[in-house]
Parts: C-alpha cells; sequence; structure tokens
C-alpha cells in the first residue's frame, strides 16, 4: 500500500501533517511529533507583528543615549535586552532540522511589503524545507474595496517570491469575493501551493466584566465542508497544489481531502484534543479503508472526486444549495403535532 505523496516538490510518506500550532512551539514536541509518524510540520507563524516590534524596541536602545555624552554614542545594549523573538524563531527552525528527519515548513504571517519579508529568506537559510504564507487580514477601513483586499495576498507573495528560491504556500481565509480569480492569480504569481483555509477567530462579549474577550474555539469536522468544496472546485482547473486544513479529525475527513483533490490534509485541533497518537491511528485507518476498497495508492484518490471528475459538477455549485433544502422534511411527531392543531 502506497501512502506516498508530494507537496511543493515535497515527498512525504504520507499525507497527514500537522499544520501551523502551538505544538511545534517547543523542541522536544516537535521530536514527539516526529515520532507519532507525521509526514511533514508546519511551524508555529512568525507574525509580522512581532517584527516590527522587535525592530522598534531595538531603535529605542540604540537611540535612547544619543543626546548623552560622546563616548555614549558607541554604547550598544546587551542583544537579550532587546529580543523579542524572531531570532528565536529562526534558531527553532536550526533546532528542528537537527532534531529531526521530516520536512519543516516555517509559517510566516502578515499583510505589509515592508522589512518584515527579508525573514522569508533568514527562515530558508536556518533550513526550513519550505515556506507558508499565512495572510490572516480583516479589512474593517470603509475605504478599501475588495480589489485591494485581493491585491494584498499577491503583493507580499511576490514579495517573497523575490527573496527565497524554497517553495511557498500561501494560507488564504475562505472570504474573498472572487475566490476561483484569486487562486488563479496566486499560482499565476508563483504559489506552489495554496492551503485552504485559514480559520478567523471571532471575539465574544462578556456580560459579566462587560469587556472583550478573545478565546481559542477548536474546530470540529464539519468545518472541513468549507474548503472540502473550494479545493473540488479548483482541482484540476489551475496547476498547483493544495492542501485542506481546519476540520481535519478522523481518517474519514482526510480520505475525504484527498478524494477532493488535496495533495496533504493538515491538522492541529485533533492532535491538540485527543494526542499526538492520533497521526499513527488515522494513518492505519486510511490504509484499512483504502485495502477494503482495492486502491493502491493515495495518488488514486487524490482528485477522483473533484468538481472535475464527478458527473454531478454541480453538486458544489448553486444547484446544491436548493437540493439541501428541498431535501428537509420535519419529523413525524412534528407533523402530528400540526395536524392535531389543525383538528382544533
Amino acid at each position: 500500500m502506497d501512502l506516498s505523496t508530494t507537496y511543493m516538490g515535497l515527498d512525504l510518506k504520507h499525507p497527514l501533517v500537522p499544520s501551523a500550532s502551538p505544538l511545534s512551539q517547543n523542541l522536544d514536541t516537535i521530536r514527539q511529533i516526529e515520532d507519532a509518524g507525521a509526514s511533514a510540520l508546519v511551524m508555529h507563524s512568525l507574525f509580522e507583528e512581532q517584527i516590527t516590534l522587535e525592530s522598534a524596541q531595538l531603535d529605542h536602545y540604540l537611540s535612547y543615549f544619543t543626546e548623552a555624552y560622546a563616548e555614549a554614542l558607541t554604547w550598544y545594549p546587551d542583544k537579550q535586552e532587546y529580543h523579542v523573538g524572531p531570532e528565536e524563531y529562526l534558531n527553532k527552525i536550526r533546532q528542528a532540522k537537527e532534531a529531526v528527519d521530516i520536512p519543516i515548513i516555517g509559517s510566516l504571517n502578515g499583510i505589509s511589503t515592508g522589512g518584515w519579508i527579508s525573514y522569508a529568506r533568514e527562515m530558508q537559510d536556518a533550513g526550513a524545507d519550505a515556506l507558508e504564507l499565512n495572510v490572516y487580514y480583516i479589512p474593517t477601513d470603509l475605504e478599501i474595496d475588495s480589489s485591494m483586499v485581493e491585491d494584498i495576498p499577491l503583493q507580499v507573495l511576490k514579495a517573497i517570491k523575490e527573496n527565497v528560491t524554497i517553495p511557498v504556500a500561501v494560507k488564504l481565509s475562505p472570504f474573498y469575493s472572487v475566490m476561483a480569480n484569486l487562486a488563479r492569480r496566486l499560482t499565476e504569481a508563483g504559489a506552489d501551493a495554496l492551503v485552504l483555509f485559514n480559520r478567523f477567530y471571532q471575539p465574544d462579549l462578556d456580560l459579566e466584566t462587560l469587556e472583550v474577550v478573545s478565546n481559542l474555539v477548536l474546530s470540529r469536522s464539519e468545518d472541513m465542508r468549507l474548503p472540502l468544496r473550494w479545493v473540488a472546485i479548483l482541482y484540476g482547473r489551475i496547476p498547483v497544489d493544495m492542501a485542506i486544513t481546519s476540520g481535519v479529525h478522523t481518517a474519514e475527513d482526510a480520505l475525504k481531502g484527498l478524494m477532493a483533490g488535496a495533495k496533504v490534509t493538515m491538522m492541529a485541533s485533533e492532535l491538540l484534543q485527543n494526542g499526538l497518537g492520533r497521526i499513527g491511528e488515522m494513518r492505519q485507518e486510511i490504509e484499512r479503508w483504502m485495502e477494503q476498497r482495492e486502491y493502491e495508492s493515495v495518488r488514486q484518490l487524490q482528485g477522483s472526486m473533484s468538481q472535475k471528475n464527478v458527473g454531478q459538477s454541480t453538486a458544489f455549485e448553486r444547484a446544491n444549495y436548493m437540493r439541501v433544502l428541498q431535501s428537509w422534511h420535519p419529523d413525524p411527531a412534528g407533523q402530528l403535532y400540526r395536524a392535531t392543531l389543525s383538528d382544533e
């Protein structure tokens, strides 16, 4: 049974990949992730804001004494005083590459084309096998239109591709106005993969303290339906690898993602909830399912249930919306209850 797949030119033993999450913040856990059977690992994100903060703090320390005595102009602060994260992140990539044999994918999270993009090159130099660009943006400015929003990931991708030679994946949210067109433009701009989709973590209101609060809400299998649909629609229409993330909790979820057209299925919530052992369990379940149905390789699965390859191509479009609504019927108890009221 051949479970191998390729993703952005990387040869992977199987299509189960832990996505960016707190699990990769600790080197010991990274080793455990490999021991659990992961085929690759996406590191937790380095945020543009972290790099901007480091630059601001460094500037503060370097200019703090510029009006003091002349001999003070050659004074530099101890590195540990202003260091706030990026170098630590790069060191973690170096350490991970030394500690494990699976591919390490760096994750860069930002929306501007400023100097922080140079860290993409530094991730490459630290040993990252590929880079995932996470474009997490909520446009609240009333003057920004949809075309400007869609230009953001394109501009950042182009700037990063000028800095690196390793493959670059773009992780998107599902809320762009014309997803298919944006996917094509990103592919033409050099994206080696699309990761669908980022999850927006929504704020909540605390009625006791009257404060806006933030908390982590883990995904469920049902959340996979949105990326499943778009991967199935895009498969075979643009020459790019795709990864499904958000909602992958079971072997069935992973199989569906592959059959829609994904090269890999990424997960975090399932591992956070039920442990790293789920990687091996899901791999065995996938293999068992394939053996029972006489599949010989994962490549046979990939794209077999995409819009391009299924007989009912409209199943992923508007016609499916109408069929779903028409398929609902009240349960017998509800019908009886209304009939009783009618008799009265």
